[in-house]
């Protein structure tokens, strides 16, 4: 190797910097992803907007210059991004779509220029860059968290703190403005090396900031891909964190000294543990319409086991980072081939994005979509596959023995810094977590909510978690069901709106079917415990949709309450499956999205075995709620004779259906 490996002086200022520019590329990412994604809650096709992905592909600007851009247009890209980040976030969705988009834009071309820059003046930053990822990913974790899994720096009242961060960050560029200046020509000519290695590595890059983006910036996506408890997995993750960048500080040298086989085995292990922790927790969904209702399998004990080894070995992501940074800075490619090399590894962004959202809309994409039915695995092998192999082009350093950094009180700080951070993590999630308190007394009525969230957004494609928080509040339910809730998605901007709600109203939660399923989410919140709380899927030819099952026990009295949401025109085989399961049943409540309407054949089945509870108090119907009796879908039903009290739909634009609550006597 050349003089890349050297003892790296550490530069606080600059690590700061490059912390909020990774930090802000994530954040960037999700709300551009999630916004594209919004403008299809509406309807059943790919909408018009989609075609904003294509700032995806701005490296290939970078093939205009053929020795490199002047410095001015790389800190006006720098403070652009700060810029983008500080205005997306109080605009309305489309106009956050675009402005978050041209963030993005920005990093995907910033990023290739850094890296030109670094090369040509002979500062060898890589174990800063190292440094700064970690910052990114520990602060990343930790906003959503303190927030029960939505980032209050982007959404909420706390957003000023997200616009203090890009002010911080655009004096920090401008007070650093030195590091974004060309050497002089004498340094400009480097070793040549080919484009397809150039490719090969930002391919690496790119892949492994996905990988941290899909999953390991919101660890509540992993706890719903899996059901497994999500303290633990923080605890784990903050701990594997901490680990590395003890190690990253203090002994660099053990890591940039691994050979590159030793690493390539490292990823090995921990893709194969991603994969197969996904597919163990995904249900194979038969043909045969007579397999069904079919519950979700038990899991076996060693799936915790490999989701625990996976979590603890993530840091390889950070890992196959620097090392990539660092094989790029070695090889001193032009700027051409970096843009060439970044607008490849767009085209797989773009590729692994629309991947991840064709797992669950599926039914809704023209010929194709049905190949992604059941693929959520295989997106994950993809883009494992597509971070681990480049280490075949990482070469065995001579030197890597002497690499580290000059010591100073910094490194301690930083290192402290990590450990707070994760403190502050695991914390937060301990002392947000509901805590239910014992219902006093004899209830003689039970309120029951049932609810679309249409996935947080209001009737106008607006994230609206507390606006509709702010109604599940108003009616104070007892029972909760919710429908649509599947938000801990990259298309949702990887949030748990079930976690969010739960926390806020302090009651028991059960979340359905694992997102891994690629379904509609079904939740259930109660006030009372909820008991032997299950999931069973309804055969489907298209969009696969869950019942959630359970006891819940109020005063001695069981209730046998089922959360539902059939799909498109409530097809008749998924409620008779549900109706098979709820047979026989005492005390059942039935409640959910059921998508189809009283006049209909599917109605009139279910109404043959259990009450409507809204015609049992409006038998002559009742215009006065802003609804049309004859369009209702959303329903509680309940076993004969149940005692009515009241029942009320609401229709409020907080979501795209009003939502209904009834009250029965005991």
């Amino acid at each position: 190797m050349t003089d890349t490996h050297h003892a790296d002086r550490f530069h606080p200022r600059l690590v700061a910097m490059f912390s909020l520019l990774y930090l802000f590329a994530f954040q960037l990412l999700v709300d551009f992803v999630e916004g594209i994604y919004a403008f299809g809650l509406a309807g059943t096709s790919i909408p018009p907007e989609i075609i904003a992905v294509l700032l995806f592909f701005s490296p290939l600007l970078m093939l205009a210059f053929r020795k490199g851009p002047p410095p001015s247009v790389i800190i006006v890209t720098a403070l652009l991004l700060a810029v983008s980040r500080a205005v997306e976030v109080m605009l309305p969705t489309l106009g956050r779509m675009l402005v978050a988009g041209i963030g993005v834009a920005c990093f995907m071309v910033l990023l290739p220029s850094l890296i030109w820059l670094q090369s040509r003046n002979n500062k060898m930053m890589v174990l800063n860059q190292g440094v700064s990822l970690v910052l990114a990913v520990s602060m990343a974790v930790m906003v959503r968290v303190v927030n029960s899994s939505l980032d209050f720096t982007t959404d909420g009242s706390l957003r000023w703190v997200g616009f203090l961060l890009a002010l911080a960050l655009c004096g920090l560029i401008l007070w650093q403005r030195g590091e974004f200046l060309p050497a002089d020509s004498r340094s400009i000519t480097g070793p040549k090396v080919g484009s397809s290695r150039v490719t090969a590595l930002a391919l690496g890059i790119i892949a492994a900031l996905l990988m941290l983006y899909f999953a390991f910036t919101a660890p509540n996506l992993i706890e719903r891909w899996t059901g497994e408890n999500y303290l633990l997995i923080l605890a784990v993750l903050s701990s594997a964190l901490i680990i590395f960048s003890a190690v990253l500080l203090f002994r660099p040298a053990w890591l940039l000294g691994l050979h590159p086989v030793l690493v390539w085995v490292w990823n090995l292990v921990f893709v194969t543990g991603l994969v197969v922790t996904i597919f163990l927790h995904q249900t194979v969904f038969p043909r045969d319409p007579g397999a069904y209702p079919l519950y979700a399998g038990q899991v076996s004990g060693w799936s915790t086991v490999i989701l625990l080894g996976t979590v603890i070995l993530f840091p390889v992501v950070l890992l196959d980072f620097i090392l990539y940074y660092r094989e790029l800075l070695a090889a001193r490619p032009s700027y051409r081939q970096l843009g060439a090399g970044f607008s490849i590894a767009a085209l797989f962004v773009l590729v692994m994005v629309l991947s991840h959202v064709f797992t669950t809309v599926y039914d809704y994409i023209p010929v194709i979509g049905p190949a992604f039915r059941d693929q959520f695995w295989l997106v994950y092998l993809v883009l494992g596959t597509g971070m681990a192999l480049p280490m075949l082009a990482v070469r065995a350093g001579e030197d890597d023995a002497r690499v580290g950094f000059r010591r100073g009180g910094s490194l301690s700080a930083t290192f402290s810094l990590v450990i707070l951070l994760a403190v502050i993590t695991v914390a937060a999630a301990v002392v947000s977590a509901p805590r239910p308190e014992q219902q006093a007394g004899e209830k003689r009525s039970m309120k029951i909510l049932t609810y679309n969230i249409q996935q947080g957004y209001s009737d106008g494609d607006l994230k609206n978690y507390d606006g509709q928080l702010d109604l599940i509040r108003e009616v104070d339910a007892d029972i909760i069901g919710l429908q649509e809730s599947d938000t801990n998605r990259i298309a949702n901007g990887n949030a748990d709106v079930v976690r969010y709600y739960a926390e806020r109203l302090n009651m028991y939660t059960y979340f359905g079917p694992k997102t891994v399923t690629g379904t509609f989410g079904d939740a259930l919140l109660s006030k009372y415990p909820i008991e032997n709380p299950r999931t069973f899927y309804m055969y489907s030819e298209g969009e696969q949709t869950a019942t959630i099952e359970a006891q819940i026990t109020v005063n001695g009295e069981t209730f046998n309450v089922y959360v539902t949401h059939l799909g498109n025109r409530g097809p008749m085989i998924k409620q008779q499956q549900v109706l098979e399961v709820v047979e026989g049943k005492e005390n059942v409540i039935l409640i959910g999205d059921f998508n189809f309407r009283p006049y209909e054949e599917q109605y009139a089945l279910t109404t043959g075995s259990l009450d409507d509870a809204w015609i049992v108090r409006w038998p002559g119907g009742n215009q006065g709620q802003g609804i049309d009796p004859d369009e209702r879908i959303d329903h509680t039903f309940l076993t004969p004779g149940t005692a009515v009290e009241e029942s009320e739909y609401i229709a409020d634009p907080a979501s795209d259906h009003p939502a209904m609550w009834t009250v029965i006597n005991r």
